[in-house]
């Protein structure tokens, strides 16, 4: 399973609001509305955020290995 909690610890890390992502860096409100639900992201969305938030992937998302 594919975990958004990092890029939540990263907007805190880094002082950011999800408004300031939204209306200055162009971040789309469908795009976190997507992540906070679990919903698939494309790897280009990720490429933005990493380039808004001037972060590695991996400040981004985390695999959590299904348990089973």
């Amino acid at each position: 399973m594919i975990s958004y909690k990092p890029f939540y610890d990263t907007l805190f890390r880094k002082n950011m609001t999800e408004y300031c992502l939204i209306f200055k860096k162009g971040i789309t409100a469908n795009t976190l509305h997507r992540m906070k639900h679990g919903e698939h992201i494309s790897t280009k969305t990720i490429n933005g955020l990493c380039e808004a938030l001037g972060c590695e992937v991996t400040d981004i998302v985390e695999y959590i290995p299904d348990e089973g």
